[in-house]
């Protein structure tokens, strides 16, 4: 069995890449935070057009017909510009949940780049991000509603609010754990791509950064602490893949699929977080400011660590797991 990804993956985070290169990278995060949406709402409408809204959707709905995989990969690349707005829910948790309820008249404007959605998922996400000017959608156990927002409430992003949710119309029932595991590794996958980001913007700075007639990253403190973002990293994302694949059905049990996806949520938050906190000190006090682009990055790691589920609640899931198969 072949584990790495193929061409069609790297074309894949190549044109996402290309998308959002365009629309001027981390800048659209900045235009957000300041009140200005139309450049992140371009990115999203070309993302639309590219076919990634709809990879979780079948072809004869007029998705692209692909998978978890590939999601991820898209998403790894937008989480290195920080793309602001709800990008797990409108990329991942939204299509495939009105997919799977066959709900067109919601499902089409997504698709086409013409709408954003949100949605909350009691308990473990009881907040809907980013609702305004968006579909708002919730999820409980008695199935998939649309949602009415209300009070949207700041964040330690600057670009990025969350708002209480009430059920509107019931459009379907299914399980909440889908949902749950949708936003769980989507928002996995938006971490890595963020601490990727990161590790690159302080070894660049650290190449750069001179003191005592040399380049800070020539000292082993500093060498420490990339080597140990650059550790997190690589040992996260195999586990992103692994709970992609699982996702896409190959061969686990549901149980198995939520406990790898809480894993990779784990990994992928403390990743993040590792990457932030070592970036902040090759930085310095530059690394403080508003002005400089890695408060972006940091804040929004910040933000999304507790988003689809807190590294706490994920780490119960997998004991509890753990303890259900031992149990057997």
């Amino acid at each position: 069995m072949d584990f790495l990804l193929d061409s069609m993956h790297t074309d894949l985070a190549s044109t996402v890449e290309a998308v959002t290169a365009r629309a001027g990278g981390i800048a659209v995060a900045r235009a957000w935070s300041e009140g200005d949406r139309e450049p992140g709402l371009t990115v999203y409408r070309q993302l639309a057009e590219s076919g990634i809204t709809g990879l979780l959707v079948d072809d004869a709905l007029g998705g692209s017909g692909a998978g978890a995989v590939e999601m991820v990969v898209a998403l790894e690349q937008l989480g290195r510009v920080a793309l602001p707005g709800p990008v797990a829910e409108t990329l991942a948790v939204a299509p495939a949940l009105l997919g799977g309820a066959a709900a067109n008249d919601d499902l089409a404007p997504l698709l086409a780049g013409d709408a954003l959605a949100s949605v909350a998922c009691a308990p473990v996400t009881p907040r809907a991000a980013d609702a305004e000017g968006a579909a708002v959608y919730l999820v409980t156990d008695d199935g998939l509603f649309r949602g009415v927002a209300d009070g949207a409430q700041a964040t330690v992003d600057p670009a990025r609010t969350v708002s209480a949710v009430s059920a509107g119309d019931r459009l379907a029932g299914l399980d909440a754990t889908a949902a749950v595991d949708l936003g769980a590794l989507a928002t996995s996958a938006l971490s890595l791509g963020l601490a990727a980001a990161m590790l690159e913007l302080a070894a660049d700075y650290a190449k750069s950064r001179n003191q005592f007639g040399r380049a800070i990253g020539s000292f082993q403190a500093v060498k420490h602490h990339l080597a140990d973002v650059a550790i997190a990293v690589e040992m996260a994302r195999p586990l992103v893949w692994g709970a992609a694949v699982g996702l896409d059905g190959f061969g686990q049990d549901t149980a198995d699929v939520s406990r790898d996806v809480s894993a990779a949520k784990v990994a992928t938050a403390e990743a993040a977080d590792v990457a932030a906190r070592r970036a902040l000190q090759v930085l310095g006090a530059i690394g403080y400011t508003a002005e400089h682009d890695f408060s972006l990055y940091l804040t929004k790691a910040r933000a999304l660590r507790s988003a689809w589920g807190t590294p706490a609640w994920h780490r119960q899931r997998v004991l509890d797991s753990l303890r259900t198969e031992q149990a057997r």
